[in-house]
């Protein structure tokens, strides 16, 4: 049942961004920002000696970090 709540999680995690970054993508491409986000959060909460404190707080730095993601190719995808 883990891998399942991380794949929801994930989903989830993927839609908050693009709704807070207006950016609209489907399914697959929600779960792969909200995994690699994830990442992304958790590495910078590390870096700066946050701790998270629970699933509340790890589905907001994942959201952080996907917002970051989608910020980063935003930049990029407008400049061409």
């Amino acid at each position: 049942m883990g891998w399942l709540a991380s794949i929801i999680i994930g989903i989830l995690v993927g839609w908050l961004a693009g709704k807070i970054m207006k950016s609209s993508h489907g399914l697959l491409v929600n779960f792969l920002l909200g995994w690699a986000g994830s990442f992304l959060g958790k590495f910078i909460a590390d870096l700066l000696k946050i701790s998270s404190d629970g699933l509340i707080g790890d589905i907001l730095f994942s959201v952080a970090g996907a917002c970051l993601i989608l910020f980063i190719f935003n930049s990029f995808n407008k400049k061409q």
